[in-house]
């Protein structure tokens, strides 16, 4: 599976961000699609995940403010970002594990300006 993400840019802090992730070929009901981000001079860590029946999960730091969408039928995965903060600049990736294997977009980078 290639991944393409976009939808990243700058925003003032308060302001809100789609990102957009498309994946080449189908998006099965059992995969596990996520985003994840990293920061300079930081690890990569997940910012949300959303598994079959639409079960979510969020990083603390992020809930309440991001909504992780995905839409099998157009093998598209969404991540609604408000309420933003300089804190949440970073690049952001979309990821797909299917069982065992797992696949990286190529990164969005988000700034948000205080």
């Amino acid at each position: 599976v290639q991944l393409q993400a976009s939808g990243g840019g700058l925003v003032q802090a308060g302001g809100s961000l789609r990102l957009s992730c498309a994946a080449n070929r189908r998006i099965l009901p059992f995969d596990v699609l996520a985003w994840y981000r990293q920061a300079p001079g930081k690890q990569r860590e997940l910012v949300a995940n959303i598994q079959s029946g639409g079960y979510s999960n969020y990083a603390e730091s992020v809930k309440g403010r991001f909504t992780i969408s995905r839409d099998s039928a157009a093998n598209m995965l969404y991540l609604q970002m408000n309420s933003l903060e300089p804190e949440d600049s970073a690049i952001y990736y979309c990821h797909v594990r299917q069982g065992y294997l797992n696949y990286w977009g190529q990164g969005t980078q988000v700034t948000v300006s205080s």
